[in-house]
């Protein structure tokens, strides 16, 4: 082939192009700059992110399905579950933690779930936590009608470094034993002491743990420290090696209530969870 019918070739087909993009523009290349008005941020590389997951306006939805007070075996049992689900869902997260409404989940510092995007992170957590405490609701719930959807939002916090995870985790289980100790007496003086809401607030104004012990004792013949711990513990939701075949490498995921402020928890799970105990 000759130098001018290659031209002439080149030149026919880069024409037929031009004349088929002439007719039929690619509507993308029109269009697809309104992409660059969203917007998303990466967490750092290296930290640990842990998700929190809240009930919204969980005080209305707990009156509306007839919860039991101050704790409901039944509705915690279907958080934990919804908890344990979502682990199995997403591998990356080492452990859980949860009290009443609430859930945190520990996605490991190294992760690279969703390019480390925030908001994928938050709202795939947030969606998939909802999904299964609706898909479970019958299960611990049998005889309640559920009433109407509930909502769970999710946040992100991002820790450089274990300690900082721990302290969180720690801050979260202190939260828990606060408020089931006020709530635990609180919710006595109404059922068994008779007292208003607002009597009983009034009653727990400035008391200390130990006045809240004494007042449930002396009044009612209850030891705080006899109370499940499920309820003074709160929930953590870690894997655990499958028992029997010391090579074997498959993990269940387990709730345990225990506490894990001391080091003998992080010392015990140090392999599985990969968080120095120090």
């Amino acid at each position: 082939m000759t130098y001018y019918k290659t031209l002439a070739l080149v030149t026919f087909s880069i024409l037929n192009v031009l004349h088929i993009m002439a007719k039929e523009p690619p509507i993308i290349n029109k269009y697809v700059y309104v992409k660059s008005n969203e917007t998303d941020s990466t967490c750092l590389p290296g930290c640990w992110i842990v998700v929190r997951v809240d009930g919204k306006n969980f005080h209305r939805f707990s009156k509306a399905h007839n919860f039991t007070k101050p704790n409901d075996h039944r509705a915690l049992g279907l958080m934990n579950q919804s908890a344990v689900r979502v682990m199995d869902e997403y591998r990356d997260i080492r452990i859980a933690y949860g009290e009443s409404d609430e859930f945190s989940f520990v996605i490991h510092k190294d992760t690279d779930m969703y390019s480390r995007r925030k908001i994928k992170i938050a709202t795939y957590i947030a969606a998939c936590f909802t999904a299964r405490y609706q898909f479970h609701w019958a299960e611990f719930f049998p005889e309640t009608k559920l009433q109407y959807p509930p909502h769970f939002d999710a946040h992100i916090a991002e820790y450089p470094n274990d300690v900082m995870l721990r302290d969180y985790l720690s801050w979260r289980q202190n939260d828990c034993h606060i408020n089931n100790s006020y709530n635990t007496v609180f919710w006595a003086l109404i059922e068994k002491g008779g007292m208003t809401p607002a009597q009983a607030e009034e009653r727990l104004r400035g008391t200390l743990f130990k006045d809240k012990n004494e007042i449930l004792f002396s009044e009612f013949g209850i030891n705080y420290n006899n109370e499940p711990e499920l309820f003074r513990k709160g929930t953590t939701v870690i894997r655990k090696k499958v028992s029997g075949d010391v090579k074997c490498k498959k993990t269940s995921v387990v709730c345990l209530n225990v506490d894990i402020i001391k080091n003998s928890f992080w010392i015990e799970n140090y392999g599985s969870l990969g968080v120095n105990f120090m």
